[in-house]
């Protein structure tokens, strides 16, 4: 069995080539079924505003055909040939690494960023959902989880609120200076879009106002911030001649704001688009007084992150290195599950076979055939423990192959 991901990030393709390859909850469950049907045994994908990724395990070996297999439905998925050309494939020690550093938010645009980890759950939990993930990735993800909560935990990585949206909302205040008697319009109620709300509302600004898709969020959000103005979806584009600033994080497939929905602007207007694929099509530039910042835009302001990055990784590497070798002994030992199904089959079979000949060659009462019952398989049981507590305690793999060939042999099993 190995562990391999396919994937891209904001290192390997700039945002127009994410924005391609962004995915919406039904192609993710689309695609997640085209890959069980073409034969891969375990996946999860994580698509996150800077990343998308495909998690995969195959059970025989082949892992190289099988990473073939996903780059291909991918190409194909997104009408993208030249796609490959942007992905990385890690196999093995390298791919369990790096969905451990993913997870801690070691690998993310912003340090420590604490939206990874709720985002890599979501994600698990919707391949379980689907079958797509089973005992290895289930194995995997939840180490994955305990790992990135103990790196949080003791090196205090995310002490300091250091979401996309944190650091968005920073670098548009930078660049307006201020946010005061400032007006500014989110789009999205989303996590990313509360986020920036909460942001913005720390920094004194203006009026702001706040639309979703689904007006009722909106006017939800009212409670907790009573001074926000809540905008019908359908009257968005009437404020962009009123507003200094757009943050919008919504997750549409489509863009929400297109060049031509911004009427002529006098003065500036700084758009900020934190969404995958993005909301605001990137024409806008084109226009007079229009400022657009995207994801992308934020890694200039990540070389501060990549001095950290490198004093905390050589910490939590440690983490990392211990619960590799934690995962890597679990997986080696459920190579020895099958033979271990196979052998208590066996023994059922003969326990079977033993007390219908009991039972039919012996007159007994009810109280003695339970007693006979439980002693032949109370026996059969005992017989065969010490060989599978042995088995499960081996962590020589060549010795385990070794003694799961014997087996296998002496007793005619199926196991693998």
């Amino acid at each position: 069995m190995q562990i391999a991901v396919i994937g891209m990030n904001q290192d390997t393709a700039p945002i127009h080539v994410r924005n391609r390859v962004a995915y919406v909850e039904s192609e993710k469950i689309e695609l997640t079924t085209q890959l069980l049907d073409a034969g891969i045994n375990e996946l999860v994908i994580l698509a996150t505003c800077g990343r998308n990724e495909i998690y995969i395990c195959d059970y025989k070996a082949g892992m190289d055909n099988q990473a073939s297999i996903v780059i291909d439905k991918l190409s194909r998925f997104f009408d993208f040939p030249d796609l490959e050309s942007y992905l990385y494939y890690k196999k093995g020690d390298e791919a369990i690494r790096h969905l451990y550093s993913v997870t801690s938010g070691l690998d993310s645009i912003v340090l420590g960023e604490d939206q990874i980890l709720g985002q890599v759950k979501e994600a698990h939990h919707l391949a379980m959902e689907l079958g797509a993930s089973r005992k290895i990735l289930n194995q995997l993800f939840r180490e994955a989880i305990t790992t990135s909560k103990r790196i949080k935990t003791e090196l205090r990585i995310s002490e300091h609120p250091m979401s996309i949206s944190y650091i968005g909302v920073k670098f548009l205040l930078n660049k307006m200076e201020t946010f005061n008697d400032k007006n500014i319009l989110i789009i999205g109620t989303g996590k990313m879009g509360r986020l920036a709300l909460q942001y913005v509302m720390e920094n004194n600004p203006g009026k702001v106002y706040m639309t979703n898709r689904n007006h009722e969020k909106v006017v939800d959000l009212r409670d907790r911030y009573p001074d926000i103005e809540t905008v019908n979806y359908n009257d968005k584009h009437d404020l962009l001649s009123h507003v200094d600033a757009v943050i919008t994080a919504t997750a549409s497939p489509h863009h929400v704001i297109r060049k031509e929905d911004i009427p002529e602007q006098h003065r500036a207007l700084y758009i900020l688009d934190l969404a995958m694929p993005q909301d605001v099509d990137e024409n806008v530039v084109e226009m007079k007084n229009v400022v657009l910042y995207n994801v992308d835009s934020l890694n200039k302001i990540s070389v501060e992150n990549e001095r950290k990055r490198k004093e905390l990784s050589i910490k939590a590497n440690t983490y990392i290195d211990e619960k590799l070798n934690v995962f890597n002994t679990w997986m080696v030992s459920t190579k020895v599950d099958p033979t271990i199904k196979s052998l208590n089959m066996l023994r059922v079979q003969v326990e079977n076979d033993t007390l219908e000949y009991l039972h039919r060659k012996i007159e007994l009462d009810n109280k003695q055939k339970k007693l006979v019952d439980k002693m032949v398989a109370s026996s059969l049981k005992r017989m065969i423990r010490n060989p599978i507590m042995k088995l499960k305690e081996i962590d020589d793999e060549e010795k385990m192959h070794h003694y799961l060939d014997v087996l296998n042999d002496l007793f005619n099993l199926e196991g693998e």
